[in-house]
């Protein structure tokens, strides 16, 4: 992770954004299937929207002990429908027999400073025919106060992020989502320059601008936007080292 110390009260501000974990998890889901590990999983505010009928077991790791904790008790209190251990820990402290057949880092890559050897371990864990998933912010142009203030060591085009994948899977999708909320963010940037955004910014992102950009998106052919995709697949002939 970053050298950074991780806060974390950005988790309590987006917990809430329930249009946004709504729009991209309809874009993820159709991906997510079987054995998933959630890497960096938090507070357990993603979970729940990604997790489907297709989803057999559902593993959550997390490296800091305060969010851990926070994860342990909102896993007791709300239940997954599919069983779901909670690990300390990064992808190198599995077993190394451990594999899944998806691997999700939802803002998460962003915080490793070496992000593609983490993601050249995470390869080495996906099963045939499983799935790498990566949802990141996007364009080191939008870099703002907020993003030093919570630990990002960089944001990724389609580009930068095809790039830093792991070589032994394919990508299959790489897109934008929220081209509206890319504008706002430029807005922050050179006019607000705010190290967190307040809630009120938050609730006004989530209820107005996320149901426009799920408008406006397809007609941009997600080409444009403040957070970028990328999914990967092993295919059939590929082979894990593990």
């Amino acid at each position: 992770m970053t050298g950074v110390p991780y806060r974390g009260e950005e988790l309590d501000l987006f917990r809430h954004a329930t249009n946004w974990k709504r729009y991209y998890s309809t874009r993820l889901r159709p991906f997510i299937a079987g054995d998933v590990l959630e890497v960096g999983a938090g507070i357990g505010g993603t979970s729940r929207f990604l997790c489907n009928p297709s989803v057999s077991t559902w593993t959550c790791l997390e490296p800091d002990q305060a969010l851990l904790e926070q994860l342990q008790t909102a896993r007791r209190s709300r239940p997954l429908p599919v069983p779901s251990p909670v690990i300390a820990g990064t992808v190198a402290d599995l077993e190394p027999v451990e594999a899944f057949d998806t691997i999700l880092y939802i803002d998460v890559l962003e915080h490793i400073q070496e992000d593609g050897a983490e993601l050249a371990r995470a390869a080495m864990r996906v099963r045939s025919g499983g799935h790498l998933i990566v949802l990141s912010p996007a364009h080191e142009w939008l870099t703002s106060p907020f993003d030093r203030a919570i630990g990002h060591c960089r944001r990724y085009t389609a580009s930068t992020l095809k790039a830093a994948g792991p070589p032994s899977l394919r990508v299959e999708r790489m897109f934008y989502l929220d081209s509206v909320g890319m504008t706002l963010s430029l807005a922050n940037r050179v006019l607000l320059r705010n190290s967190y955004p307040t809630k009120t910014q938050i609730r006004i992102w989530d209820t107005v601008v996320i149901p426009i950009s799920r408008i406006l998106d397809p007609l941009c052919f997600n080409q444009v936007g403040k957070s970028v995709i990328g999914v990967w697949r092993k295919d059939s002939a590929a082979r894990s080292s593990l």
